[in-house]
């Protein structure tokens, strides 16, 4: 039984098809990518797993529950974190207010201060702006708090949508270290990128939408060496 398990799911925005019939699987302990252009549907995907658009047709599951009709809150408590595209911090909050928000879940006071080290541990430059607002913020460092608010959820899955948008090359290769860490410590990803290479560099597996469709679906260094995932995404 695999982790997370969506099956021929279809999402609208009004009357417009934005997924057709979408099915994937995430193994626990996997990184999984979703590469594809505009409007593929990849982000969709993201917001269909955790209801905030809920398909219209299909069925999630995670764990083997069917989840597909399940409240954001309750998919949250049931161990799915999303890092949204953009990351959509809370521009007059601290750091550390951002990071408390990731917990609003939890109950358990010991376990919440550890976390926030763990946190702090994995990026250093948000424990030394732990009082800044994050409006105040570089981009890379509002995705690095991003992500540190989600972990604070303590996710099995965590789903990152396009984290290395609008970055600079030096936080691009950071973060991307920090995919990696968090997902040797324990926490299975679905990643969600335009930069197919990095994408590629760092998932086991992928998926290549088009057009709210599963166009391709392989493991990461077939996507890399296939000539049309090379033309189409990897620029080459």
């Amino acid at each position: 039984m695999a982790l997370l398990e969506v099956e021929d799911i279809h999402t609208y925005y009004g009357n417009i098809s934005a997924l057709r019939g979408i099915s994937l699987t995430v193994e626990e302990g996997e990184i999984v990518t979703l590469i594809g252009g505009n409007g593929a549907g990849k982000s969709t995907t993201l917001r269909s797993i955790t209801a905030l658009t809920p398909p219209r047709a299909g069925t999630v599951r995670f764990e083997g529950k069917d989840i597909t009709k399940t409240a954001s809150a309750d998919i949250v408590a049931a161990g799915i974190s999303m890092v949204p595209e953009g990351r959509r911090c809370f521009p007059r909050m601290t750091v550390r207010e951002n990071l408390d928000l990731g917990a609003f879940l939890r109950k358990d006071k010991s376990g919440i201060a550890s976390d926030i080290d763990r946190i702090f541990g994995l990026f250093p430059r948000l424990q030394e702006r732990e009082r800044q607002k994050a409006g105040t913020m570089s981009g890379g460092e509002q995705q690095m708090l991003a992500i540190g608010r989600a972990m604070m959820a303590r996710p099995r899955l965590l789903l990152l949508d396009e984290p290395s948008m609008g970055l600079a090359p030096l936080f691009v290769d950071r973060i991307y270290d920090t995919i990696r860490e968090i997902n040797e410590a324990g926490t299975t990803i679905l990643l969600v990128e335009q930069s197919a290479t990095h994408a590629l560099s760092v998932a086991g597996r992928g998926y290549v939408l088009e057009t709210g469709s599963v166009a391709l679906a392989d493991d990461s260094e077939s996507l890399r060496t296939n000539p049309e995932v090379q033309k189409a995404y990897l620029g080459i």
